[in-house]
């Protein structure tokens, strides 16, 4: 069951040599202060308690503060419904290596934060998501997945693994002008042909269920304040479709078929793949189509504004979908997120994120931005790695 927490550390994490926050609540937490000053850093060392590389994925040396001996770390307390549970994470200097630890024993793999805390985000730097390449949308929609259904990044490892694998078999092959070993390049693509399918699958399985949630939410007649349903839509539905041959093929045709089909495909084309790399096909091909519901008109072809909100409502829906299967909202991270809104799609987005229920991480350069909810959230001031709270404990050194 998600979880949030109580209690944030950061130790040599970027711009901070060390902070600590207590007493934080479960709901609306606001950072604001200058560009620059470290917001989206507090963020960020959030979205590492849970499974995966983060908001930015960015790798251990560039996390770790310059001029410091030891290695980076982030910490926190998460609050279930049985109890505490100590989270933490960080850089062991000795391997070079990211260590996860829950309750004070290091334990193997990212997967079991998984179990404690569940974190989507919105940054600045997705407004141009439906603009983006096809791999940024489907990272993007791979990490809602993640949320959903943690096992899926074992399916995309090891996929990715045979995947690696084979191209490098088959690129070595051809530099040699040998023929590669039919028996090991089978192996691997019976492995990618399963992992794929467990891909596919739990992608279309997900995409149902997160397109039922947008739907239900479009004409306002759940889940959403009156303030919400006054305006027009604030947040529009939209309409979710996965563009892949496997997923496709999985729409009518059994699973194990499906399989089959993958490995004499990928067996026919290795000589072109030993010359481009890669597979010619494959669930790492696979594109999200998102169009605005009402308008039936394609995202990329929506207004900048249009497209904020669009993509908002995904957010929004992906929240209320995990709260309805696991019990509780994901932890949200929303990154300058109030600053591209107009007065009325900013109040309708307070509103709603209340009615979630969970912890939410605003950052934003103004605090008058979020006036509305002046007494309903938890304010932190942040300018050069240092922040300041009214009425809460802060501790800097």
């Amino acid at each position: 069951m998600s979880g949030y927490l109580s209690t944030l550390t950061l130790s040599h994490f970027r711009s901070y040599d060390r902070v600590r926050l207590d007493n934080l609540g479960s709901g609306l937490i606001v950072l604001h202060g200058p560009n620059g000053a470290g917001k989206t850093n507090v963020l960020e060392a959030v979205s590492l308690l849970a499974p995966g590389r983060g908001m930015r994925g960015a790798k251990n040396e560039d996390i770790q503060k310059s001029g410091v001996q030891d290695g980076w770390g982030v910490s926190g307390v998460a609050q279930q419904e049985f109890g505490e549970v100590r989270l933490g994470t960080g850089l062991d200097m000795a391997s070079g290596k990211r260590a996860i630890r829950i309750d004070g024993q290091t334990v193997r793999g990212q997967n079991a934060l998984a179990d404690y805390i569940a974190c989507v985000w919105l940054t600045p730097q997705m407004d141009r998501l439906f603009l983006d390449s096809t791999s940024q949308r489907r990272k993007f929609f791979d990490r809602l997945v993640y949320a959903f259904d943690p096992a899926h990044a074992g399916r995309v490892t090891r996929y990715e693994n045979a995947l690696g694998q084979r191209s490098r078999i088959l690129r070595e092959s051809a530099e040699k002008q040998v023929t590669p070993d039919d028996s090991w390049l089978s192996s691997l693509e019976s492995q990618m042909a399963a992992s794929a399918c467990a891909i596919a699958a739990a992608r279309q399985s997900f995409i149902k269920r997160l397109q039922a949630v947008c739907s239900e939410s479009s004409d306002g007649s759940k889940g959403e304040s009156l303030r919400a349903r006054t305006y027009a839509n604030p947040f529009p539905s939209a309409r979710l479709q996965l563009r892949g041959t496997l997923e496709e093929l999985l729409g009518h045709t059994a699973a194990l078929d499906v399989e089959d089909m993958f490995k004499a495909q990928l067996r026919q084309s290795r000589p072109r793949d030993a010359i481009v790399g890669g597979a010619q096909t494959g669930p790492h091909k696979t594109d999200l189509l998102v169009s605005y519901a009402a308008k039936n008109m394609p995202a990329e072809q929506c207004s900048t504004g249009e497209q904020k909100a669009l993509l908002i409502g995904i957010i929004l829906a992906h929240a209320k979908l995990i709260a309805a299967e696991r019990g509780a909202p994901p932890i949200l991270l929303l990154d300058e997120v109030a600053a591209h809104l107009d007065e009325d799609r900013r109040a309708a987005l307070y509103d709603l994120l209340q009615q979630l229920g969970g912890q939410v991480w605003l950052t934003g350069t103004d605090e008058n931005l979020f006036t509305a909810i002046a007494d309903k959230a938890q304010f932190f001031t942040v300018n050069e790695g240092k922040l300041q709270v009214k009425a809460q404990s802060c501790v800097t050194a």
